[in-house]
């Protein structure tokens, strides 16, 4: 008599796995303990295989191989194959793209290691086989004109609504620092540290656990003098979603309303994205919190930071692939500031040449 392939339902497991995580009982690598947005995104994921469930009308079961016959393997691999094909469509019929299709069944396996790892649960591997789709999002930061804008255009300022001054206020100062929003909106007295009649700003990153020692300038520190005594935190606290409302609100009023589109592949296929009313995505409908800390990154490495040292402020470790991603991007333009110097070299040297064949042809 064949064996039957013995299961277990996924959503349970998935739960106390979100459980062990928040009560501290899973750990990175290096023993810390995961921060609060990874336990936010696994919840995100576990509300994603709910509503899946509740649209097939089936659980979702992992097979527990108790033998090594090849039948039970291939009925496992079989099992694996199938669920990956049969979400991932949902998911895409849904209208995510790539990057968070990605990021479900990269938590998945996240999720099937601590099983197989920490569990000791016999449920195969193949879960390493599901694909993690990933596409590299264009740089969107603001430029040294539109940061000129904010920082010494008075008129500017002046004529904004009192809640757009304090927006304005908090992103040039994120601009600066190069601070997380969560980071940046958490600040305190504390926080600030003088030094031989420098100012700096001491933070350890919610996120990484990682502290940085920001030097800040007069202006930045002009911003702070505005707030820092007013409530309990250096800066009014803003929810995210509100401050991401407020920013582009604020890029709207400076005329950054130029269309840049918007495409996104979905399924390996680039689509062009489209705003809630149909119409094309302006510059300033792409901006966002996270538009400060890399605009302070690219910023520092245009003007000729070096690497390591932006490394420092950003917190970002040496072989990080965002921070690259930043890299390229300055190059971009420090490339084409260079084409444009050899190409005033070349003029000019046209232009002698054509100068002295002309004195010649005179004489």
């Amino acid at each position: 008599m064949r064996k039957p392939l013995k299961t277990i339902p996924l959503l349970p497991q998935f739960k106390d796995f979100i459980s062990k995580t928040r009560k501290g009982k899973r750990l990175t690598k290096d023993g810390r303990q995961l921060s609060l947005s990874s336990i936010e995104n696994y919840e995100s994921v576990y509300k994603l295989l709910l509503k899946y469930e509740e649209f097939t009308g089936q659980i979702i079961e992992i097979p527990v191989i108790s033998s090594t016959t090849q039948r039970l393997f291939i009925t496992a691999k079989n099992y694996w194959e199938k669920f990956y094909k049969n979400f991932s469509a949902w998911l895409y019929q849904r209208g995510y793209i790539d990057n968070y299709v990605g990021f479900q069944f990269k938590t998945l396996r996240t999720f099937f290691n601590y099983l197989y790892n920490e569990k000791h649960l016999n449920i195969g591997q193949f879960y390493k086989n599901f694909y993690v789709r990933k596409e590299e999002i264009p740089v969107i930061v603001l430029n040294q004109d539109q940061l000129n804008l904010l920082l010494v255009d008075e008129n500017f300022y002046k004529g904004l609504p009192e809640h757009l001054k304090v927006t304005r206020d908090i992103l040039v100062f994120g601009c600066t620092v190069g601070l997380r929003y969560s980071d940046l909106i958490d600040l305190t007295i504390r926080n600030i540290e003088k030094t031989s009649g420098a100012i700096y700003i001491i933070k350890e990153s919610k996120k990484t656990e990682i502290s940085t020692r920001i030097k800040l300038p007069p202006y930045a520190f002009d911003i702070l003098h505005l707030y820092w005594k007013k409530q309990k935190g250096l800066f009014p606290v803003i929810s995210k979603a509100q401050f991401n409302k407020n920013i582009k609100s604020l890029g709207e009023l400076a005329g950054w309303t130029w269309e840049v589109g918007k495409e996104r592949r979905r399924n390996s296929q680039k689509k062009l994205i489209k705003t809630p009313n149909g119409s094309n995505y302006r510059f300033c409908d792409l901006l966002s919190s996270h538009i400060m800390r890399k605009t302070a990154i690219t910023t520092l490495l245009m003007n000729g930071v070096p690497e390591h040292m932006v490394r420092k402020i950003s917190g970002h470790t040496s072989g990080s692939k965002e921070f690259f991603r930043y890299v390229k991007y300055s190059q971009s333009f420090v490339d084409v500031e260079t084409d444009k110097a050899f190409e005033k070299l070349v003029n000019n040297r046209v232009a002698m040449d054509n100068n002295i064949t002309l004195t010649k042809a005179v004489s």
